[in-house]
């Protein structure tokens, strides 16, 4: 009976330790799961809000460098504009030596362009010959003619200061002259054009008195004329001709 009974009391002893020993080990076991459920949920949770605020942080960041790149490319686009418009208004800038060699209307004759002088001698030819001073200029001085007096002898041999005389207005004879083809069947030589006339009248300045040396109203003036004043009315109207 001793022998059941201690085996009993070993068993019964054994069975409680064991009841025991699983309870210990669901206990454990639950506080395991539980453990594990948390973790996992922090760590769930935790990696949901890292991810957001990495987002939230890419998302700054991105906006942040387009933000940068904008400014970058508006500030980039702003000086190329500037520098095309600089390069633009260089290019119109000239240097001192191109505005130095910049061709400039020559000096003529008297101090004065071909385009003065032109202007200088308009100014006293009136009526039919009016406005061909700059043909008178530029071909007397082509002939080596001094071009005021060519003009004069023009003014007191047609009286066109004032309204040309027939001979011009008819036969475009400016300086008076005589030979063929005839002006109405008269001594004096006509042209087919005014133009034609003048130099006409040029070409036999030069051929007849300029080519001898006879340069000057005064040595002209016995050749030219028969009258002893021509001289002195060439003069008079070379001084109006210059002070105008």
């Amino acid at each position: 009976m001793k022998k059941v009974s201690k085996l009993s009391l070993t068993l019964a002893s054994i069975g409680v330790f064991m009841i025991g020993l699983a309870g210990v080990l669901q206990y454990k076991a639950f506080q395991i799961e539980e453990n594990t459920v948390a973790y996992e949920t922090v760590t769930m949770n935790d990696s949901y809000a890292g991810n957001k605020e990495d987002n939230n942080k890419n998302k700054n960041i991105t906006k942040e460098e387009s933000n940068n790149k904008v400014e970058d490319v508006t500030t980039t686009d702003i000086e190329k504009v500037e520098e095309v418009v600089i390069e633009e208004e260089l290019e119109d800038v000239k240097t001192y030596d191109e505005v130095n060699t910049v061709p400039v209307d020559p000096i003529v004759y008297d101090g004065l362009t071909m385009g003065e002088l032109a202007d200088k001698l308009n100014r006293s030819l009136k009526s039919t010959i009016s406005g061909k001073g700059y043909l008178i200029a530029s071909y007397s001085l082509q002939l080596g003619i001094d071009p005021y007096m060519a003009t004069a002898i023009i003014l007191h041999e047609t009286g066109c200061n004032g309204t040309c005389s027939s001979l011009v207005r008819e036969c475009n004879n400016v300086g008076g002259q005589k030979g063929g083809p005839s002006c109405g069947g008269g001594s004096y030589k006509a042209y087919a054009t005014l133009d034609e006339g003048i130099m006409g009248y040029l070409d036999n300045l030069y051929r007849n008195y300029y080519a001898y040396g006879l340069t000057t109203p005064e040595s002209i003036g016995p050749k030219y004329a028969a009258s002893p004043t021509w001289a002195s009315k060439v003069n008079n109207y070379i001084a109006l001709i210059k002070s105008r």
